[in-house]
Parts: C-alpha cells; sequence; structure tokens
C-alpha cells in the first residue's frame, strides 16, 4: 500500500483552532500514515516578519498536536534552511527524502488556492505533491472564482481522497465542509490587547498556557 504523508505549512505564528480542524479534516478523508506540520522559516510573501521565535513556534505545534489521532511530526527543514522559504523548494526536498512512490499532500485552505498562481514554479508543485484543499468562509472552490490559471491546471487533476491517497503527486481533492475561519493576526492583535482569555474557542488552552507562561506576543 503507498505510503500517504499529508503536510500542512504555515507561520503558526501562534498555532490555532483553525489550523488543527484542517489538518484534523484531512487527516480524516485521507487516514495518512504521517501528518507533518512545516512552520515556516522566513515566508516570502509575508510583509511582516515572524513574532515568536523558532523554537516557540515549534513548541506550540508539538502541544496543539499532543491529542492527534493521527501520527504527528513537526518538520523544521523550512526553519532551518537559510534565506526564503519556497514550497517548491520544501517538496523537492521531502519528494527526495521519501523517494518517488510516496503520496504526499499538501494541504492548504481555499484562500492560498485563490493566489496559488503567484507562487514560485506553482505549476511544478504538481509534479510533487497532491494538494487536498479546504474550503473557508468567504470563498469558493469553483472554477469561476479561481484565478483562470489555476482553474485550467486544476481541470483535469481533480479526484477522489482515494485516488490522491493512492497517487504520488498530481491531483488534487476538495473538502466543502470546513467551515472555520480563524486568522493568526486577530489572534496576535487580542493577545497585544490583553485579552487572551478570550480566546478559549480560538486556540487550545495547552497553547495559550503556554503563550503566558513565555510572555509572547505581549504589545
Amino acid at each position: 500500500m503507498t505510503r500517504c504523508v499529508a503536510l500542512l505549512g504555515g507561520s503558526f505564528d501562534p498555532v490555532h483552532n483553525g489550523h488543527v480542524a484542517l489538518a484534523e479534516l484531512f487527516a480524516h478523508l485521507l487516514h495518512p500514515d504521517e501528518l507533518r506540520m512545516m512552520p515556516a522559516g522566513r515566508p516570502w510573501q509575508k510583509k511582516s516578519g515572524l513574532e515568536a521565535l523558532d523554537a516557540d513556534r515549534v513548541a506550540m505545534l508539538k502541544l496543539a498536536f499532543a491529542g492527534s489521532a493521527a501520527p504527528v511530526v513537526v518538520d523544521t527543514r523550512e526553519i532551518d534552511r537559510q534565506g526564503a522559504t519556497y514550497t517548491v523548494d520544501t517538496l523537492r526536498d521531502v519528494r527526495a527524502a521519501l523517494g518517488p512512490e510516496a503520496s504526499l499532500v499538501f494541504v492548504m485552505g481555499a484562500d492560498q488556492l485563490m493566489k496559488l498562481d503567484t507562487w514560485r514554479d506553482w505549476q511544478s508543485l504538481f509534479d510533487l505533491a497532491n494538494f487536498g484543499v479546504a474550503a473557508r468562509p468567504g470563498y469558493r472552490l469553483d472554477d469561476v472564482a479561481l484565478p483562470a490559471a489555476v482553474a485550467a491546471e486544476l481541470a483535469s487533476r481533480r479526484a477522489s481522497f482515494d485516488d490522491v491517497r493512492a497517487s504520488p503527486a498530481g491531483k488534487v481533492c476538495l473538502a466543502h465542509t470546513l467551515a472555520v475561519d480563524i486568522s493568526a493576526t486577530q489572534i496576535r492583535a487580542a493577545l497585544h490587547a490583553g485579552k487572551g482569555a478570550d480566546l478559549g474557542a480560538l486556540v487550545a488552552p495547552q497553547v495559550l498556557d503556554y503563550i503566558q507562561q513565555h510572555n509572547l506576543y505581549k504589545s
């Protein structure tokens, strides 16, 4: 049986329940052998820098996914890499490490799919991995809503979750069932304003405890 590894990248500054819900949705749909969380090093599309230290973001990820039913690994290759972080480089690294037969599924929200054609070498990403895309409030997954180039690329690639799990790369599965709308920006703003107590529905309690104990996101 083909080994399946689901990859979820992001700044995770901080990790929140939206990240956890996205990862758990695809863990349920794909039954991957491994769920790999990949905190970004220096994401080139983010205009402002990361607030939390790399070690703190890794620690918060481990806390957030401590109770996950799927085997979770925190992969720090993007943090360890010097310079700007590009997904295409990361996927090349992971593909080289796991071999040509493994099914790699890069998981993202619909908001990221909307700008996929701005990513470096974006069309070559499909040679390296499959994609799992989840709906988000305010973002549609139909072709009319997508940039024309992205819609054209996806047209022949859409597949069932089982087909994606069995394929090394090149296929796309869409999940229309995720209705979580949480942003790390809003969470940082609340923490800066001293309103961390109001974030219980957005951030795991163990992550909030870590943030408070380490005095993160203070204004």
